[in-house]
């Protein structure tokens, strides 16, 4: 079968090499940002992989120590590898007013024993006089169980890879989190590079977060202000058989590459991981032997090329020598070291390769934090590294497939995950109304004519990274909750969209679905669900505020795809958006809320996907469509009362407008209901 690919998402970067400088106090521009706000007793940090979020918590925290009165600082991490990452820095050597410094003891994860054995230490350490200690997630939660709440008052507590922990009761972290909060008497700050956790499973309720000061440093920020990394791709790529067989057409040997072999439980695994780790070898060349001092295999290729391949599949005592190998500092600077990695559930968070071209993944990952931490690996700024990609590799639903069902369950989650790299990876946007009265906003240019008053105008913040763009009609968020959400978090809001089953089925493959029925209805209840805190009016904010930043790049990814954008020494996504929004005559919401989210992701999979898969998806959707819902019919009848506001008249069943009759359907079907309920209570 000839191979068939999902058309890359391509970003190109200026590499202008400002997220590489550093001020004078041995800061870059994250961390510089961070300090600003050192202030806060509760900190939120959203930042990529590589931006630096160890090294400007150690600013913070030794400023919170020093200058603010705090205790001990207690830095929690998911797994012992992380705890490395803040180990001892010579920080006043670059300009800073204190070094970093771990005593060796307070270290617990580089400490032997299981984690609920470690709380005799916590307790040892909260009794002394030192300052810092480096602990696992896990050792954190026994402790707190254990010594209680009030034990840590006046002590920062900063966790790492804060996406872990969730509102959910159930999660432990998260519980205690919230009662550290209640207490308030400590201070917290929080480091994430996923933006939003993959379950879809909000983080920190609304209430709590609302005492989070929020640092955002962008994907686009971050990899724009690098040295030498200027082209990021993100490729979807579906085959049939067994991906062992077909993994060469898409890994490239000369590329510097990490592969991530699927889950012994996944549709895409044989099984028996070993076996695959040895096909890939047996694909890749001749294998060679071991090396005696790493553990990596050596394999020749076909045109005599030698590769060095780690493997840390393997469970023996032979992954350990490999995996120490990979950690070498003396290595860290040396390309040559290895050149590919195969992997399987290790090598994402917290593991740094700055050398990494490609990181390819086999099988739908559950996790879409996972699936950014995994990009994350492929994202480092290095010497000579112009490009990077990231290849997701999954199994063609077929006709033969007995478990078809989840086969294009993991086709419609791996079209999620695409649509919301997507998001992450395009710029901030920051959408405000547009009225006579509009004109230019402070901070932001609007190219060599300057703005024009009456058009559409995109404003551009090249050092945030921040797009400024004008929609008639956009409702503005009111209470400061809002206005946060609209600024910080619409990502979250998108996540709870596109991971929305019924969604994204009716968005692909409903061809009598009309467009507002998702970005009114569907997403007007996800947000609602949401933040049922906020009015209607913030609500109705948020709504489209999401709704504009997912089409706006949808759009955008269109126009790149059929090759209208011209590229400049910035992405091609942003030119997409400007295309966009200056071929239309007026930039208004109604006409965002008419664009359907997933029509440029379904022109996709029909372009990737063979005609008889693409019809067994169809079909198998199609049978579980469903009627028009209760809840459904009471949002369309509110926006049919908003219609007759505007209009001075009822939606009509035989309107012309789809969206129109839609409405008045809404409005019929709850007429319907109530007749009927009516006639039951005479019976």
């Amino acid at each position: 079968m000839k191979h068939k690919s999902v058309p890359s998402v391509s970003v190109n970067y200026a590499a202008n090499g400002a997220s590489k400088k550093s001020n004078e106090l041995g800061m870059r521009v994250m961390q510089e940002r961070a300090y600003d706000m050192r202030g806060e007793q509760y900190l939120l940090i959203k930042s990529p992989p590589a931006s630096g979020k160890s090294r400007a918590l150690m600013f913070v925290a030794l400023d919170k120590l020093h200058n603010q009165g705090v205790d001990k600082a207690i830095i929690v991490v998911p797994e012992k590898s992380i705890g490395s990452s803040f180990n001892d820095e010579p920080l006043k050597a670059h300009g800073f007013h204190w070094d970093w410094k771990v005593e060796p003891k307070w270290n617990l994860c580089n400490s032997p024993g299981e984690d609920g054995g470690k709380v005799n230490s916590v307790k040892a350490f909260l009794e002394s006089d030192d300052k810092i200690l480096v602990c696992t997630h896990a050792t954190f939660r026994f402790a707190v169980e254990r010594l209680h709440i009030e034990s840590f008052d006046n002590c920062l507590i900063a966790v790492d890879e804060f996406h872990h922990v969730s509102a959910n009761p159930d999660n432990i972290l998260g519980n205690q989190l919230v009662q550290l909060i209640a207490r308030d008497k400590v201070h917290i700050v929080a480091m994430t590079g996923s933006y939003f956790r993959g379950d879809a499973e909000a983080v920190l309720s609304p209430e709590d977060e609302a005492n989070f000061k929020t640092v955002t440093y962008t994907y686009y920020e971050q990899l724009n202000g690098y040295e030498y990394l200027k082209t990021l791709n993100i490729g979807y790529y579906f085959y049939s058989g067994s991906y062992s067989d077909e993994i060469l057409s898409v890994l490239d040997p000369n590329e510097k590459t990490i592969i991530h072999i699927p889950n012994v439980n996944s549709r895409e695994s044989t099984k028996d991981k070993h076996k695959e780790v040895d096909h890939i070898l047996n694909q890749l060349g001749d294998w060679q032997g071991t090396d005696p001092d790493t553990g990596f295999h050596i394999v020749k290729t076909n045109d005599g090329k030698i590769l060095k391949i780690a493997d840390l599949v393997d469970d023996d005592a032979k992954r350990e020598k490999v995996s120490t190998a990979l950690k070498d500092p003396k290595q860290k600077n040396n390309r040559d070291h290895v050149d590919i990695i195969i992997a399987l559930g290790m090598a994402k968070e917290g593991f740094d390769w700055i050398w990494c071209e490609h990181a390819l993944t086999v099988g739908y990952r559950s996790s879409l934090t996972e699936i950014i931490q995994i990009i994350g690996r492929a994202t480092r700024d290095a010497k000579g590294k112009t490009h990077s990609r990231f290849t997701n590799l999954i199994a063609e639903p077929s006709a033969e497939e007995s478990l078809v069902v989840d086969a294009v369950n993991d086709t419609l989650k791996a079209i999620a995950a695409s649509l919301l790299m997507e998001q992450v990876l395009a710029p901030k946007f920051s959408f405000t109304p547009k009225t006579p009265q509009s004109g230019p906003v402070e901070g932001f240019d609007y190219g060599d004519e300057g703005y024009k008053q009456g058009k559409n105008n995109i404003g551009v913040n090249e050092s945030t990274g921040q797009y400024q763009i004008e929609i008639t009609g956009l409702t503005e968020p009111k209470s400061e909750a809002a206005q946060r959400i609209c600024k910080e978090d619409l990502n979250e809001v998108i996540t709870s969209f596109v991971q929305d089953k019924t969604t994204l089925e009716r968005g692909l493959f409903d061809t009598e679905m009309v467009p507002e029925e998702l970005t009114q209805v569907r997403m007007g209840k996800i947000v609602k669900e949401k933040y049922p805190e906020l009015d209607e009016e913030d609500q109705e904010a948020i709504r489209q505020h999401a709704v504009a930043a997912l089409n706006l790049t949808q759009k955008a990814k269109e126009i790149i795809t059929s090759g209208e954008a011209t590229q400049t020494g910035n992405t091609a996504l942003l030119d997409g958006i400007k295309k966009f929004a200056m071929d239309v005559r007026d930039l208004d919401i109604d006409l965002i809320d008419s664009i359907n989210p997933f029509s440029e992701a379904y022109s996709i999979l029909a372009k990737s996907m063979s005609e008889e898969s693409l019809k067994q998806v169809a079909a198998v959707i199609a049978s579980k469509k469903s009627t028009l819902s209760h809840d459904d019919a009471r949002e369309l009848a509110k926006r049919a009362l908003k219609f007759k506001q505007e209009r001075g008249r009822l939606p009509e069943l035989t309107a012309a407008d789809p969206w129109e009759r839609r409405m008045a359907e809404g409005i019929a079907f709850l007429q319907r209901k109530a007749m009927e309920e009516a006639n039951v209570c005479i019976i």
